[in-house]
């Protein structure tokens, strides 16, 4: 019997050895510009994630891309609970945003986002946001672009400090283009090098409830635009990165898929086997509790 074990142990660790390693995607929408469910699906299946974290729009908005609201993210969630979480969302200013974003919380929403609104970040509304998600214990994704969304950046330190217990994600054009020191907030995909030291690479460094999501164009721009400087803030943030994609393709594995381009330059620029893997599954894992 030793013998046979040892044969069937024999046949068996190849298959194992070519298994899949597991990605967490902490940021995707439903009806991305338009994209259905099958395609979304498809599409993340594909790009060869494990979980995926979809992140709702405001009842009165679409996060500028049409996505889908609460009860979409639900609905995919409930349908394939092996394979996707989902996040809550409500305006944040609006006399509803408490008991629609504890609505979803209870049926099982891990996190609050994505934010993406026309406030300050120091302000009633993300007080009322961070409150919510200090009481239930999950953490804040919000979008940030200057002008736009969350205004204010800079401010974004006294909000740590005094929510101490809310872990906070960062993302979005103006999040990313702070890596550097000498950043204009006016420009949203900045190609020049990188100057260390800026404002998300002190908030990353100096807050343990700081995070950031390395979705989208502007995670990805993040890297490309000085890649001796992306493999040392990999190194420097390994515990605090957290890979998602952001991206509405159709198709993933192309030359064209920006979710598949981002995973593609965290393998090539992260200095080690074990910072990639922290940065593509174990950080959200920890940090969201998801279990792969």
């Amino acid at each position: 019997m030793s013998s046979r074990r040892r044969f069937l142990a024999t046949l068996a660790s190849p298959l194992l050895a070519q298994a899949p390693e597991p990605i967490i995607d902490i940021h995707q929408h439903t009806n991305y510009s338009g994209r259905t469910d099958a395609e979304l699906i498809a599409h993340q299946r594909e790009m060869g994630i494990s979980k995926t974290v979809l992140l709702p729009a405001g009842s009165k908005f679409g996060l500028a891309a049409g996505a889908g609201g609460n009860d979409t993210v639900v609905a995919i969630a409930r349908q394939y609970p092996g394979e996707y979480r989902f996040f809550a969302n409500e305006l944040p200013d609006i006399p509803e945003t408490r008991s629609v974003i504890e609505k979803y919380l209870k049926m099982g929403a891990i996190g609050i986002g994505e934010q993406k609104f026309h406030v300050e970040v120091r302000s009633k509304a993300i007080d009322l946001v961070a409150s919510i998600a200090r009481e239930h214990r999950v953490p804040v994704l919000m979008h940030f672009e200057h002008n736009t969304y969350n205004l204010g950046i800079e401010e974004l330190a006294k909000v740590l400090e005094r929510y101490p217990q809310v872990n906070f994600i960062g993302h979005a054009q103006t999040w990313w283009g702070n890596i550097n020191r000498n950043h204009k907030q006016a420009e949203m995909y900045p190609k020049t090098p990188v100057a260390r030291g800026g404002l998300t690479d002190r908030l990353l460094s100096d807050y343990p409830n700081m995070y950031g999501d390395m979705s989208a164009g502007s995670g990805l721009n993040s890297m490309l635009r000085d890649e001796e400087h992306a493999r040392g803030f990999l190194e420097r943030h390994q515990n605090k990165l957290l890979f998602g994609s952001d991206c509405n393709d159709r198709k993933a594995g192309s030359a064209e898929c920006l979710g598949t381009k981002i995973i593609a330059a965290i393998r090539r620029l992260a200095p080690e086997k074990r910072i990639e893997r922290k940065i593509l599954c174990d950080n959200a894992s920890k940090l969201l509790k998801i279990p792969v």
